[in-house]
């Protein structure tokens, strides 16, 4: 007899979502792994860029388990943290809930208010600019920050006719990036605070409809490049927002205190939903 799993499918601002309750499933990371394959698989499986596990936590109410569709771990995902905090609160039989949540990246916190899910991220680091990467004979100029994930942020025009995924990929796996390599981002500026962005995720290892860390990243390098030099001046901490479109149409809402060129109080919000639940059989 084939063993049922019962499961949740979410998304938010286009990125997908298998969730499990793994608390009294007890599935290990192998399972979850195997698991996460063959669900997220769009052909033969439910079809999702990553699947999302409860699970018990000793410091904050719940611990999320985040596996890409290639069976990796991840250590956060943005839009997934929204997802699963609009699960949990339903959990608690709540429309409004702040949370904490237990990630490999760190604790987060989630503020869910209906359909409307908050999430203030770990404090980003490893930023570095201007990095010179030589792909395909030419040099690009590359930025890096980890969001809680690392992410490679590339400034372009023209994003939206662009071809992203070979490119994506090479600097992906770029030996600059190594040895776990990176998720890449291309963003077009479109206002003082406000970019366009397509990404190409590490896991996934295609181009997804948005990215939740991807969007923190792409708005705090550009809030950097634009107001680095008025911010080391003016060492002052200042607190803005910007907006970030995602290819899935949705405009993501980033905010961030910058004080010099430190970062804290980093916020991501948009709508997450829940599209149905059904079950798996193993």
């Amino acid at each position: 007899m084939k063993k049922q799993i019962e499961f949740t499918k979410l998304v938010a601002a286009g990125n997908d979502f298998v969730l499990i309750d793994n608390r009294f499933s007890g599935l290990s990371r192998a399972d979850l792994a195997s698991l996460a394959k063959r669900m997220c698989d769009r052909k033969f499986g439910s079809g999702a860029d990553g699947l999302l596990a409860v699970e018990r936590s000793v410091n904050a109410d719940f611990k999320m388990r985040i596996m890409n569709s290639d069976g990796s771990e991840a250590e956060m995902c943005g839009n997934g943290s929204r997802c699963f905090a609009l699960y949990c609160a339903r959990l608690q039989r709540k429309a409004v809930a702040d949370l904490r949540i237990e990630t490999l990246a760190g604790m987060i916190y989630a503020r869910v208010d209906k359909e409307q899910v908050k999430v203030n991220l770990t404090a980003p680091g490893d930023i570095r600019l201007d990095i010179p990467v030589r792909i395909n004979n030419r040099t690009l100029r590359v930025n890096y920050i980890n969001t809680g994930v690392p992410h490679a942020v590339i400034f372009v025009s023209g994003l939206s006719s662009m071809e992203i995924v070979d490119l994506g990929r090479q600097i992906r796996y770029h030996k600059s990036f190594a040895p776990k390599g990176t998720n890449v981002d291309f963003v077009e500026v479109t206002g003082d605070r406000s970019v366009n962005i397509r990404t190409y995720e590490r896991g996934v290892e295609d181009e997804t409809l948005a990215c939740g860390t991807g969007s923190v990243a792409s708005a705090l390098i550009s809030r950097l490049k634009l107001e680095r030099p008025r911010a080391i001046m003016s060492p002052g901490a200042s607190q803005k927002m910007f907006k970030v479109l995602t290819r899935g149409g949705e405009v993501l809402k980033i905010y961030s205190v910058l004080k010099g060129n430190v970062f804290s109080d980093v916020w991501l919000e948009g709508k997450a939903a829940i599209v149905y639940k059904g079950v798996w059989y193993v």
